[in-house]
């Protein structure tokens, strides 16, 4: 049953004519006559009686009645849902790394929220590979990974800034005296680890693996606020994305040591499906972090390490 001859039975209906829904919907006379001929055809039954120059609904008219007048009412509810270009809403379902939830996302969603507060957020955090392959199911829309940069064949991901890295400590930490640590200066300092899978400490141990050192592996955290906390009480070092560290080097809470950190340095990346349908709330979403990204990399080049950014 075509919605269309539907929709044309209820202008009949209400213009008691075939001639005046002709006008009305602009088609010929013929052609109004056909679609209800074919919805006549389709049901079996006819649903007007023609008496001289007037219509009147049969019983199977007025049966109908109802049903067609609540086809089309939802039919303009979802044309209003999904074709409205003055508010977007629906839901978002978005995986992030705990160092990029707590230091790059916030104000995205804040501006994004100002903007558009009938869209439904869900965050759900993660390690880099699940929240790869929860995007690849469909159980994620996007997802912000913290990762060496990487492109996948199934994926469009692309790279919003290259992270620069922390060998933070506490401020009596005697390896702050030295113009470069290196890795044999970490053979014996207690080193507070991310959780394990964690990217950027992986690519730390390997590093440190490389020239002989293996640090004891039984401190660690999930938490990067944890660890600072630990660090500033004078437990260990830790290495950490520099954004989660700024705040606290800014105010003197902790120390940055001299550490090269080029073989260890990782991006932000977003990713999502190249063959799932972009939302209007997901195209609007991506524009925001776009935004934001342009700001996090022109701060990246002006301001000096151990300075605060604005979120």
């Amino acid at each position: 049953m075509e919605s269309k001859h539907l929709f044309t039975f209820l202008v009949v209906v209400e213009t008691g004519s075939f001639t005046r829904a002709a006008q009305r919907l602009d088609y010929a006379q013929s052609s109004i006559t056909a679609q209800i001929q074919a919805l006549e055809a389709e049901l079996a039954q006819p649903l007007f009686d023609r008496i001289g120059k007037k219509i009147i609904l049969t019983d199977a008219g007025r049966r109908l009645l109802p049903y067609a007048q609540e086809i089309q009412s939802i039919h303009s509810m979802a044309e209003k849902a999904l074709r409205s270009e003055t508010e977007i809403a629906g839901s978002l379902r978005i995986g992030a790394p705990e160092s990029l939830a707590a230091f790059r996302l916030p104000g995205i969603i804040k501006d994004f929220r100002s903007r558009y507060p009938q869209v439904q957020i869900t965050l759900k955090p993660g390690a880099c590979w699940e929240l790869t392959e929860f995007v690849r199911s469909g159980e994620l829309d996007l997802a912000f990974l913290l990762q060496p940069e990487t492109e996948y064949k199934d994926l469009y991901s692309t790279t919003l800034i290259h992270e620069a890295m922390a060998l933070v400590a506490p401020l009596d930490h005697p390896l702050r005296v030295l113009a470069e640590v290196t890795p044999l200066d970490l053979k014996n300092v207690t080193i507070l680890h991310t959780e394990s899978g964690c990217t950027y400490r992986t690519l730390f141990e390997r590093h440190l693996n490389s020239h002989g050192v293996f640090p004891d592996p039984n401190l660690e955290f999930w938490s990067i606020e944890a660890i600072k906390q630990c660090v500033m009480a004078g437990l260990g070092i830790s290495f950490l994305p520099l954004i989660t560290a700024r705040r606290e080097l800014a105010e003197g809470k902790l120390a940055l040591l001299n550490w090269d950190d080029q073989s260890q340095r990782v991006a932000t990346q977003v990713v999502y499906h190249n063959k799932k349908w972009q939302s209007p709330a997901l195209s609007e979403f991506l524009r925001t972090i776009e935004q934001h990204a342009a700001i996090w990399r022109t701060a990246d080049l002006s301001e000096p390490e151990g300075d605060t950014e604005d979120e």
